[in-house]
């Protein structure tokens, strides 16, 4: 039986525990994936990037400024109308993206991506930590991991607020890791490292602010950043690797893998931070290739 709550109104009305605000959203996510998967893929990923283009600006205020200003600190060189040209392709961006998160097995199954990895890797059956950032189409950057035998990639994932989209998207990826695909929460570091001291390897979007790491240099400014993949990569003397995924015409893709230094002195907290910071260097370079492909929605820096 319905449930309705008095201080939600009607759509927090409950149908079994869940808001019938999310099964409306639910509904909507499913339809459009029905619709986008009824399209050719290169149709799908074209007509979601046109829409979001159009959209993301306009309902998304508080992230366009967001944006801006990012890449204002960025590119000061750049002019007002570049800042805003290079968002507008952000945006379309991540509407491709989105379109093809509903094709991923089709694009993994495909000739649609080309990896060049770094000498050995595609033999080499030790455990590794693998980065990628928010660029290109970031859903598949573990199709790379996964070139390398009895890779079994562990990753890590952020929920969404609706736990009916939440569901539905995991199992869209989840197949993608085949070591566990784990939401983030406070315990799930020792479930990666167990992964990884077990042999598995580690598959991590590392771009994105962490509050309480180092402040290493991204872009000429100090920005928060996760120490995690530096930080398993040292204390389990395992290789670390930064992906660097680009958009192709086509809804093609082209995925590299270069190798992080990562020191072992006796200062292990520097040895972690030098790692780190070169991780996000390497990640810098890629993005000013095509600043176009990368998120700059992310409130990145401490003050964004």
């Amino acid at each position: 039986m319905p449930n309705a709550t008095t201080a939600g109104g009607f759509l927090a009305t409950r149908w079994g525990g869940i808001s019938l605000r999310y099964w409306i959203e639910d509904s909507a996510f499913a339809f459009a994936g029905l619709c986008l998967k009824a399209l050719p893929i290169e149709t799908a990923s074209g007509l979601s990037g046109m829409l979001w283009r159009w959209l993301g600006p306009r309902l998304g205020n508080r992230r366009q400024r967001r944006a801006l200003a990012n890449l204002a600190r960025a590119f000061p060189e750049k002019s007002t109308a570049e800042h805003e040209a290079l968002a507008a392709a952000m945006w379309e961006n991540l509407g491709r993206t989105f379109a093809e998160t509903f094709r991923l097995a089709e694009i993994a199954a495909s000739d649609r991506l080309t990896v060049e990895t770094p000498p050995g890797y595609k033999s080499d059956e030790s455990a590794r930590v693998v980065c990628a950032a928010h660029q290109g189409n970031w859903e598949i950057a573990v199709l790379a991991v996964s070139s390398a035998p009895n890779a079994q990639p562990a990753g890590v994932y952020q929920r969404i607020k609706n736990p009916l989209v939440d569901a539905r998207v995991r199992r869209m990826r989840g197949f993608l890791y085949p070591g566990g695909l784990y939401p983030k929460t406070p315990t799930t570091p020792r479930h990666l490292i167990r992964h990884a001291r077990d042999g598995g390897t580690l598959a991590v979007l590392a771009d994105q602010r962490d509050v309480r790491g180092p402040r290493v240099r991204f872009f000429g400014a100090p920005a928060p950043s996760t120490p995690f993949p530096a930080m398993v990569a040292r204390t389990l003397g395992l290789k670390l690797y930064a992906g660097e995924i680009v958009r192709k015409p086509h809804v093609r893709f082209a995925i590299r893998l270069v190798e992080i230094p990562v020191p072992q002195t006796d200062d292990r907290e520097a040895d972690i931070i030098a790692a780190t910071a070169a991780l996000q260097a390497e990640f810098e370079r890629t993005i000013r290739l095509h600043p176009e492909q990368w998120m700059w929605s992310h409130r990145r820096w401490d003050r964004a």
